[in-house]
């Protein structure tokens, strides 16, 4: 019941997430910032602006990259299969990829080209790191994954790798270069208007708590370990974003692929000798 409940809430959760750090972000810069609840005041206002269906394909892979992290996201909760949710979450950023590709605006062009690089970046660690906590643990089900000890030593390495990950999907500096706003405004959302640009909206929230989830695999049973991971992978995410400026996107895949690569191939190879 309570898996069922944490389903449906994780937009809103997500929601709060973004505007938590929306406001945390602007203390970080000495303003005042947003109210915490502004995430949701914008998702009302989508509601009453217009909605430009630029084609079928293009509304419907929107609408399909929405329900299909929600899908990752629930399977998450419900402990399944971690090898099936990263594959589940690829297929989510494919919808997202084509439906960039679906339309004939060149930002939206860019972007979409961003993020199949990017992914193509980041999806390696996402399975290395679901081989290494079966190489831990014998299964790839979620479920077991959570009733064993703490695997933050054991995965240290792999750890650091998901750290890389982290900045990609939240679009964050210096891994913001898919969104990008002063260059491809935004990328693959630009030609997205109205009630289609909500789903990709809250998208994003739904892109939190897929991460934040992913990061407490690494605490085990340890709940105290989780939430402390957890505080802490925000607070540095978002200093990281303020402080840094945004990277090429060439620089990026060589960056992920190099370090973040050669990190998750030596923590397996380490498991393999223990």
């Amino acid at each position: 019941m309570i898996e069922i409940l944490l389903i449906l809430l994780a937009p809103i959760i997500g929601g709060f997430i973004y505007g938590f750090e929306r406001k945390v972000r602007a203390r970080m810069q000495n303003r005042q910032g947003p109210p915490l609840l502004q995430p949701f005041y914008d998702t009302f206002k989508l509601l009453d602006k217009q909605t430009f269906i630029v084609n079928p394909y293009h509304s419907v892979l929107g609408v399909a990259h929405f329900f299909t992290l929600w899908a990752v996201v629930a399977f998450v909760i419900l402990g399944q299969n971690l090898l099936y949710v990263v594959f589940l979450h690829l297929l989510a950023s494919i919808f997202l990829i084509l439906a960039g590709f679906s339309v004939k605006s060149v930002y939206s062009h860019v972007g979409a080209n961003r993020e199949l690089m990017a992914m193509i970046a980041y999806e390696p660690i996402l399975i290395m790191l679901s081989v290494g906590f079966f190489m831990l643990n014998g299964s790839f089900e979620i479920s077991a994954i959570r009733q064993n000890s703490p695997f933050l030593l054991s995965l240290f390495l792999l750890f650091l790798a998901f750290l890389m990950v982290i900045p990609i999907k939240l679009k964050k500096s210096p891994f913001d270069a898919t969104e990008a706003h002063q260059e491809i405004v935004g990328g693959v959302e630009v030609e997205f208007s109205g009630v289609f640009f909500e789903f990709l909206y809250m998208a994003k929230w739904l892109e939190y708590v897929f991460v934040y989830l992913l990061l407490f695999l690494f605490a085990g049973d340890s709940v105290a370990l989780g939430l402390a991971l957890g505080v802490g992978v925000f607070l540095l995410v978002n200093l990281v974003d303020n402080s840094t400026a945004r990277v090429r996107i060439d620089h990026l895949i060589k960056i992920v692929l190099s370090v973040g690569l050669t990190l998750g191939v030596l923590n397996l190879i380490g498991l393999s000798y223990v």
